[in-house]
């Protein structure tokens, strides 16, 4: 008797889809794709979108593999007793293996008075959509402030002043990720576009036509974009799994969840042994093929290969005519080398083409994808075990001290 295997990827996005092509190696497995959206989003187009330049969406038939089972549903609980994944139309998917790839969110917090009410989140579509919509019925001259000078924040900043908006970027620190040079490269061309760069703050309130920043100052701001932070979303915490401290899913270095072999994590939503990576794209499609990989070795009955994806840096788009391109080890450190300009341009544009490209690409021929191994990773589990360790010990210290009260 042929035995089908029933695997269930949840989430559409980069990780989601590459994993769910992958998968497609084997006639007898049956892959189905739960996504809450019918069209793939382009997340690292999301700024484009709110700018006009770009729409951010793809049709799933041009990167989704043949036999792949789009189901537009939302995922509301995992059963890990019965194998089973509850969705909110209220009907269930039984399932041998799950792949959790539900990737992440950059919610305005709750801790921060005014955020939720009056900021504006950058991290998903539909949020992407209602600022786009709200910009469009403003005046251009009218100040938006951008909290938050990660990667999201600066590529914002930059498409929003080139499309002649009025913008403050508010941020503790300037693309924290990045090299001094890299780092000055940026601020140069967000200085050439007329955004102002306030550092070393915080945002203390949002309100309705201003910022109040943690050194009191006050900000004016019409329309406040807020790109700071991570967030996961909450399915695997609900349904009783293994989490990290933010939620991501708990899983070894193959992928595999700690506490139940038949589930599987890639992309942003990981923690592979309470470390993971960062979150991008560029991480999420090899943490998607790896996690892949893993399922079909279980089928096949072979030992599975543990994570090492190398780094190829980080490419930052500074409006449509200009980027930084901060080149990296092996392990995602930056080194004091990078690319400015039109080039680096050029290359981000390539880039963001490339990931749907890689993912067609494995739809067209599942397997064919490969990325180089980093050879870091063990040495970066040894350092974050050591700093948990040091942090116990701090704390079994200030626990055994005398109050200071």
């Amino acid at each position: 008797m042929t035995t089908t295997f029933r695997v269930v990827v949840i989430g559409g996005g980069y990780a989601g889809v590459m994993a769910a092509n992958r998968l497609r190696q084997r006639t007898d497995i049956d892959v189905a794709l739960v996504n809450p959206r019918q069209k793939f989003v382009e997340r690292i187009r999301l700024h484009q979108l709110v700018a006009g330049n770009d729409d951010a969406v793809e049709d799933y038939a041009t990167i989704l593999a043949d036999g792949v089972r789009l189901i537009v549903d939302r995922a509301e609980r995992i059963d890990t007793t019965t194998h089973q994944l509850r969705l909110a139309s209220g009907s269930t998917l039984d399932y041998d293996y799950l792949v959790y790839a539900v990737g992440s969110t950059v919610p305005a917090p709750a801790s921060v008075p005014g955020a939720a009410e009056f900021a504006y989140p950058l991290g998903e579509l539909e949020a992407a959509q209602r600022l786009a919509s709200r910009l469009s019925r403003r005046p251009m001259s009218e100040p938006i402030v951008i909290v938050g000078g990660g990667l999201t924040g600066i590529e914002a900043a930059a498409e929003f002043a080139e499309a002649g908006r009025l913008i403050t970027l508010v941020t503790a620190a300037l693309g924290p990720s990045l090299a001094s040079g890299g780092r000055q490269s940026v601020a140069r061309r967000l200085k050439k576009l007329g955004v102002t760069v306030i550092t070393d703050v915080t945002v203390a309130r949002v309100g309705t036509e201003s910022v109040t920043l943690s050194d009191g100052r006050a900000l004016p701001s019409t329309t406040t974009v807020w790109t700071a932070g991570f967030g996961v979303p909450t399915l695997a915490t609900v349904s009783g799994l293994p989490t990290d401290n933010v939620g991501r899913l708990l899983t070894d270095e193959t992928l595999t969840c700690v506490e139940d072999p038949s589930i599987f994590a890639a992309g942003d939503a990981a923690s592979p042994s309470g470390v993971p990576l960062r979150m991008s794209c560029q991480y999420a499609i090899p943490l998607a093929s790896h996690a892949a990989d893993t399922v079909l070795a279980r089928i096949a009955g072979t030992k599975p290969t543990t994570l090492n994806p190398a780094s190829a840096g980080q490419c930052i788009g500074l409006g449509r005519k200009a980027g930084t391109i901060q080149m990296s080890h092996l392990d995602d450190s930056p080194v004091p080398i990078h690319i400015g300009g039109r080039v680096a341009a050029s290359i981000k544009e390539s880039v963001c083409k490339g990931t749907l490209t890689f993912l067609a690409k494995e739809a067209r021929k599942p397997g064919s994808y490969f990325w180089p191994r980093g050879g870091k990773r063990r040495k970066h589990l040894k350092k974050a075990a050591e700093r948990r360790r040091s942090s116990d010990i701090a704390l079994e210290d200030r626990s055994a001290s005398p109050s200071a009260d």
